[in-house]
């Protein structure tokens, strides 16, 4: 795949790939999220992604909202602990204009009362609606246990106390410290050349004064394993186990990832899905994850099951925990644990819209896309003797954390 790159003059990076047919999809992402937060804005990133779309100096909101979609194009926008992404997918002629919107709503929003107020309801029902989610809501609230204190365990929509708290004042003010144009990326993929996606990212975007304001993060230093149960209204009882794991700069990541990947990735013949669904028939849902950040990062395995099944299906997994620990892959086994991680980087590949979005996290973070060429090749290099090693770092029973929402 061949990436184009251009660097504006106040510092947003640029990176394309054309593509042949009618659909583009195009988006603009900043480095700042939720651990960017203060304890009292809790919620503030996720709440700023919210009311870009509210009203600019010269759009209502309802204009906002139908420039791309009444073309028959889609609009969104998303936040993560570390990043903001305001995103669309339309037919190519709608290039020019979904540019020219996100430029609108990225430097000039108002964020008028009127819609504060509304939008605080609507947030204040997402989290509700989260909260009755038990399994979408433990794998935040095990984030919490393993990065206690720190930013990074805050839930992203924060909470009631403080989205209901929140003020146009605090809006500007957060907008002010956290947003720079040098910690900005616009990518694209669609049937546009480069030369006129710069031209119009230059007519668009350029005239805005470059910033770097970006506050320093605060690290991650002092991890330490717990334990703890919580009863909840649901049927099923839902369990979390893990630990810290690598940053994003991390080369070990890659072991990890594969690792993740052989005992809990989302095909059906997964380590752990053979044993917990296929042999004992314990658990409808097993999966593992390992999620990186900029300088740590977590990695869980997560399962729901019927109450009395709890310890069972945790000693079952921490035996195929110690296998991995004291028993090296053989030839067979790493080569096939390869190839079907090979394969779905392949089909995860297919969809243009997920390569717009990874090339502009990749592009943040690294200053360059890596490509899959690299990525394989990376993966084709790592031995059963990094598998081993990197399994009893962060393996390691003495180290695990482990959160279990009972059934009442």
């Amino acid at each position: 795949m061949s990436y184009q790159y251009h660097l504006l003059s106040n510092g947003i990076k640029v990176i394309h790939r054309q593509i042949p047919g009618p659909v583009a999809h195009c988006g603009l992402m900043a480095n700042t999220g939720s651990r960017d937060e203060q304890p009292h804005e809790s919620g503030m990133a996720h709440f700023m992604e919210h009311m870009i779309f509210k009203g600019t100096k010269k759009r209502k909101a309802h204009h906002i909202l139908g420039l791309i979609e009444n073309n028959g194009g889609d609009l969104n926008a998303f936040t993560t602990k570390e990043e903001t992404c305001v995103y669309a997918s339309f037919l190519t002629p709608s290039y020019q204009q979904s540019l020219e919107l996100f430029a609108d709503v990225a430097f000039n929003s108002v964020f008028p009362d009127k819609e504060i107020s509304k939008e605080k309801e609507v947030i204040i029902d997402e989290i509700n609606s989260y909260n009755d989610s038990p399994s979408e809501l433990i794998f935040d609230d095990f984030e919490n246990l393993v990065f206690q204190g720190h930013p990074l365990g805050r839930n992203i929509l924060g909470d009631i106390d403080s989205v209901s708290s929140f003020s146009r004042k605090d809006l500007l003010r957060f907008y002010g410290k956290n947003y720079s144009t040098n910690q900005m990326v616009i990518a694209s993929v669609g049937n546009l050349t480069m030369k006129q996606l710069v031209k119009w990212t230059e007519r668009f975007f350029s005239s805005y004064l470059a910033t770097d304001k970006k506050q320093p993060r605060q690290s991650f230093a002092h991890y330490q394993p717990r334990e703890q149960s919580m009863s909840k209204e649901s049927h099923l009882a839902h369990c979390i186990t893990g630990n810290r794991a690598y940053g994003q700069n991390d080369k070990k990541r890659f072991v990890l990832l594969l690792l993740s990947n052989l005992l809990g990735g989302p095909t059906l013949n997964s380590r752990l899905s053979m044993t917990l669904r296929e042999k004992y028939g314990y658990a409808y849902t097993i999966e593992s994850y390992y999620q990186p950040y900029s300088d740590t990062g977590v990695f869980g395995i997560y399962f729901g099951t019927e109450k009395k099944l709890v310890d069972k299906s945790l000693r079952i997994i921490k035996n195929e925990l110690r296998l991995l620990k004291e028993k090296p892959l053989g030839t067979i086994q790493l080569h096939r644990a390869k190839k079907q991680i090979e394969g779905q980087v392949a089909i995860n590949g297919e969809s243009f819209l997920n390569e717009m979005l990874g090339i502009a996290k990749s592009h943040l973070i690294y200053d360059r896309v890596q490509s899959m060429e690299e990525l394989l090749k990376e993966m084709e290099q790592i031995t059963s003797a990094d598998i081993m090693a990197v399994a009893n770092e962060v393996f390691d029973f003495s180290q695990l954390s482990t959160l279990l929402y009972e059934s009442k």
